[in-house]
């Protein structure tokens, strides 16, 4: 380089130092692979209404995440399947995520089924699994590796019984879906319904898949003991009941289960649903809470974030993807690493973190850490979820 001018000499040795530190940069930064979450979702088929809301929740909490410069340091990468709300193929797909994919923790799965299906993989390959699902049977008996967000179906339907006896009623009709999720519903209902002082007079069930209910409706019309009705469900198979009830001009005081908490279920049922109430999470009417009620700026963020983004409103079911990943966000910072034995112990020990749901306070005893006191319930009024109380 002796014919070389020296500020040139200068800048070539300038440019080499700043492409070895580049190189050195990016070595770092292939040392530090993204954190993955995985996720199998409904978000087609039957189950959808679950799954949607879920998918474009997580994949806006990834983006406010990996914004603010992510989790220890690390990106978030969401790796994310389709399994159609079919449990066998949630099973396959888990199994693709831990073993192929070699995912830090597993948040997702729609329904009761699918988690049902996928737990016991979680539970062999020690990875953490927050579920979305509402059946107490994920969370009881406590399996070690498996949490869940939404409240469970035993507390729902105390909310619903609760009401039922201020309202002074004492004999019940149910009408239940033949899901995993409506099958674990009927079972919490009659289970705790004497524990209220109340009895169920008429146990009917439908399928899941069934376009009209008039066979059961009319069955429970003609027990003249009945002074209130359950119909406990999900996605369409609520609303054609509620229609259903109404074409025959029942005029039973009607509940819902918890599975409903979206006003796509009220645009579905349309002026058959007024009047009826359910146990809900916040999420819904957060436009509704008072600026004093603690979970009021968490579920107003989530919910103006949300609809400013899709344009469409809020659900329960996105709302629990939303406290899924602040459960595992909190829970990161708290262990301080990745390690997922570490990183369950904090998910257990999670207290006092306030969410969407309620206040969540999980302990080795409880992988739920919700309380019945954080459900609200809900009424149809003029086509909206107003809270009763």
């Amino acid at each position: 380089m002796k014919h070389v001018p020296e500020q040139l000499k200068k800048l070539t040795v300038g440019v080499a130092a700043a492409m070895a530190l580049a190189a050195f940069a990016g070595a770092s930064q292939a040392a530090e692979p993204p954190i993955k979450i995985g996720t199998f979702l409904s978000t087609t088929g039957p189950a959808s209404f679950l799954g949607e809301p879920a998918r474009k929740t997580m994949e806006m909490e990834v983006a406010r995440i990996n914004a603010a410069g992510g989790l220890l340091g690390r990106k978030i990468e969401m790796i994310l399947y389709d399994d159609g709300g079919a449990a066998d193929k949630a099973a396959s797909l888990a199994k693709r995520l831990i073993e192929n994919d070699n995912v830090d923790i597993l948040i997702g799965a729609s329904t009761t089924a699918t988690t049902m299906a996928t737990l016991p993989l979680a539970e062999k390959a020690n990875v953490p699994f927050i579920s979305n699902a509402g059946a107490i049977i994920i969370v009881d008996p406590v399996r070690k590796w498996v949490f869940k967000t939404p409240h469970t179906d035993r507390m729902a339907a105390e909310k619903v019984f609760a009401d039922i006896k201020a309202r002074g009623f004492k004999k019940v009709a149910l009408l239940s879906e033949d899901s995993a999720f409506g099958k674990s519903g009927r079972e919490q209902i009659l289970a705790v319904a004497p524990s209220y002082g109340l009895e169920i007079v008429e146990d009917q069930v439908y399928g899941a898949k069934d376009p009209d209910m008039t066979v059961q409706l009319t069955k429970i019309r003609s027990n003249a003991s009945a002074q209130a009705l359950i119909i406990w469900g999900l996605g369409q198979g609520p609303a054609v009941a509620s229609k259903n009830y109404r074409q025959l001009n029942m005029k039973l005081p009607t509940y819902h289960s918890h599975g409903v908490a979206s006003k796509d279920f009220v645009a579905m049922a349309g002026e058959a649903a007024e009047g009826m109430r359910i146990p809900a999470a916040t999420a819904v009417v957060a436009d509704r809470l008072s600026d004093a009620d603690p979970q009021a700026p968490v579920v107003k963020d989530y919910q103006m974030r949300y609809e400013a983004k899709y344009k469409e409103p809020v659900s329960a079911f996105g709302a629990n993807t939303f406290d899924a990943m602040l459960i595992f966000a909190d829970a990161v910072k708290r262990a301080g690493s990745l390690d997922k034995a570490k990183l369950r112990e904090a998910i257990e020990k999670t207290h006092g973190l306030v969410g969407a749901n309620g206040v969540f306070n999980m302990s080795e005893r409880d992988h739920n850490g919700l309380s019945f006191d954080s459900l609200r319930l809900l009424e149809v009024r003029n086509g909206d979820w107003v809270i009763v109380n």
